[in-house]
């Protein structure tokens, strides 16, 4: 609105300052005028009622001066004699409005008959008897015992100062016109510069830093409009700078191979970089929640520990244990000034650490114990032979089929630790050829038909692919497939369910394994892509969970050296899901 405006504020300032000069001068003038008009009259009356009442004094013949008077009078005024005795001369005037004065009334006038008491002049405004004239009368004494009294009607004074009052009401409203159109004008001139640099300031607001405030003037205005054009250059120079360092920062701060979390006072996550989202996103698993990019929220136990942090102001160490993986987290208060405005949580995956150290401590031990005991059976079969304890040729035949078959089992594992030495080394080739993704897992899955029935395994096939072939060593991918079914099913209880599950993106091609066996341990799970892993701690022999425990080893080798991964997630007594992800 204009009158929220700095034009219109300041222009109603000035014209409210001068019109109330203007107002205080015009009653001052009025007053000073009326007084003016008033006192002229009187004098230039009293100065001819002195000039009338010395020709009296002077001249013998009454009449004569009384008619010599009347030519120096002014032509609106009337001229009276008094005398003590009561006598009243008046000389003929052409005045109509003025009566003449009466003697009986002249006494009643106690200030008009100072003249004769004190013998001094007087003046009063009255009324002039036997009329509703307003008139000034003034009077001076004469040495005849008389006075000389000379009265004009005030309507001329009255006239003047209307004609007075005119004229400064003219002038007051030409100087308030003026007063307004100055107003308007100065206010634009002053407020115009201020006009375009909040219109610079707010293209500021919105990124514009290059834009500038044109300079008028040099006085102060213009003076702010250079100061308001530097503050734009400095402010585009510390803005860059600050993206500078921004970037900077989050380039650091993503390529770090650590895991850092920012958090405020509520818990809410404001910066993560990828290795800290796979860490949140194996927390909100383990809490049995859904992560999205909308869930800003810290999942527990980040929540405990940040209220820790913030209630005791100090930095906390802490280790935290998901999905098998171990984590170390350092959270460090971030202040305003001395007020805790949130953390900072720097997490480290400690899982390689700890499964180095496990498998040097438990690689001797297996391959000791897998080669023990197949060496153990050939050794004591053999000597039965050649003891003769076997007597028949029958025995004899048992005892050849069991060291042949041990003999089979430590070729396959010398065969399985050969490859798997190939493929760490790099030394293994892909034969890649073009596969019908379908009918490939359809062949993969009618082999293991069978084993499922006799298990009591319900085998569930779901094919959500779009695509129709991929880029695949057929044979390798097929020893991975058979391998990780092959375990589902063995680790499925009766009744229970094993899922295959084949869909693609637009880069990659995806298989779910999942299935409602036993599950696997928290603890294990880093460990189950190692060498002799097993799920039976105990190492129990059974026909149903034979196996080297080099199987998934090899398989994730297999899927690496195709480029793609392979990971696990498990619950005891729930199941286990791998899922591989191909590029096609």
């Amino acid at each position: 609105m204009f009158w929220r405006s700095v034009v219109g504020k300041l222009a109603i300032t000035i014209l409210l300052l001068v019109s109330f000069v203007l107002f205080i001068l015009t009653i001052l003038l009025l007053e000073f005028f009326e007084n003016f008009h008033v006192n002229e009259a009187e004098k230039e009356m009293m100065q001819t009622a002195t000039k009338v009442s010395k020709m009296i004094e002077q001249s013998e013949d009454q009449t004569l001066a009384l008619k010599n008077a009347e030519l120096i009078k002014d032509s609106t005024s009337r001229i009276a004699v008094f005398y003590d005795n009561g006598t009243i001369r008046t000389a003929d005037s052409t005045n109509s409005d003025l009566n003449e004065l009466d003697s009986s009334w002249l006494r009643s006038e106690e200030n008009l008959m100072d003249v004769f008491k004190n013998g001094k002049d007087v003046q009063k405004e009255t009324t002039i008897p036997n009329s509703d004239v307003e008139a000034m009368i003034v009077g001076t004494p004469i040495n005849q015992n008389g006075a000389v009294f000379i009265y004009q009607s005030l309507d001329i004074v009255n006239q003047t100062k209307a004609e007075t009052t005119k004229i400064i009401f003219l002038a007051a409203g030409i100087a308030i016109i003026l007063t307004t159109i100055f107003a308007f004008f100065l206010s634009t001139r002053i407020t115009s510069p201020l006009i375009k640099m909040r219109e610079a300031a707010l293209d500021l607001t919105r990124g514009e830093f290059n834009t500038k405030v044109p300079i008028l003037t040099h006085d102060e205005i213009g003076e702010l409009a250079m100061a308001f054009n530097r503050m734009g250059r400095q402010l585009k120079f510390h803005i860059n700078a600050l993206r500078q360092e921004k970037e900077q920062f989050s380039s650091i701060v993503s390529s770090m191979a650590d895991g850092v979390i920012t958090l405020n006072r509520n818990g809410d996550m404001l910066i993560t970089n990828p290795p800290a989202d796979q860490f949140i996103e194996k927390l909100h698993y383990e809490n049995g929640s859904e992560p999205n990019k909308q869930h800003t929220k810290s999942p527990e136990p980040l929540s405990a520990i940040l209220q820790s942090v913030i209630q005791d102001e100090k930095e906390m160490i802490r280790e935290i244990s998901s999905q098998g993986r171990t984590w170390v987290m350092i959270m460090t208060p971030l202040y305003d000034q001395s007020y805790v405005r949130g953390a900072v949580a720097v997490v480290r995956d400690m899982t390689e650490e700890r499964r180095l150290d496990k498998m040097r401590q438990d690689f001797i031990a297996n391959v000791s114990h897998e080669l023990r005991t197949p060496i153990s059976m050939l050794q004591g079969y053999s000597e039965a032979i050649v003891d003769d304890v076997a007597e028949s040729s029958e025995e004899k035949n048992e005892l050849a089929q069991i060291i042949h078959e041990e003999s089979l089992r430590m070729g396959r594992l010398v065969n399985e630790l050969l490859d798997l030495a190939r493929m760490e080394s790099g030394q293994i080739m892909l034969n890649k050829e073009k596969v019908d993704a379908g009918k490939f897992l359809e062949r993969i899955l009618k082999k293991f038909k069978g084993p499922s029935e006799e298990n009591n395994v319900k085998l569930i096939s779901q094919n959500h692919l779009n695509i129709s072939e991929v880029s695949i060593d057929a044979d390798r991918m097929e020893q991975v497939f058979t391998n990780l079914i092959d375990n589902a099913i063995r680790h499925t209880e009766e009744e229970g369910s094993v899922k295959v599950t084949a869909e693609n993106t637009d880069t990659e091609w995806q298989i779910l394994i999942e299935d409602t066996g036993s599950g696997i341990p928290e603890e294990d799970i880093p460990f189950v892509f190692e060498r002799f892993y097993k799920a039976d701690k105990s190492r129990v022999r059974s026909d149903k969970k034979k196996g080297t425990g080099l199987g998934l080893a090899i398989a994730k080798n297999i899927v690496e050296t195709h480029g793609g991964t392979i990971n696990v997630k498990s619950m005891i007594n729930e199941g286990t899901t791998f899922e591989i992800k191909i590029p096609l």
